[in-house]
């Protein structure tokens, strides 16, 4: 059985990922996804109404 000199990765920067395999970890590389920042009309739609919302309630509480 062969096995390598050192049993962790240094790189892996966490104790679990570090003791896992060198073909688990370049797996999970790949399954990486990128992130959409963009903002839809949805999520405009949520702010304004809850910023309208909590300004409803406060103007109630003021008055």
């Amino acid at each position: 059985m062969r096995r390598a000199l050192v049993l962790t990765d240094e790189a892996a920067r966490h104790p679990f990922r570090a003791a896992l395999p060198a073909h688990v970890r370049r797996e999970a590389v790949r399954a990486r996804r990128t992130i959409d920042w963009r903002l839809s009309a949805g999520d405009m739609r949520g702010f304004a109404t809850a910023y309208f919302a909590s300004f409803a309630a406060v103007l109630a509480f003021i008055l």
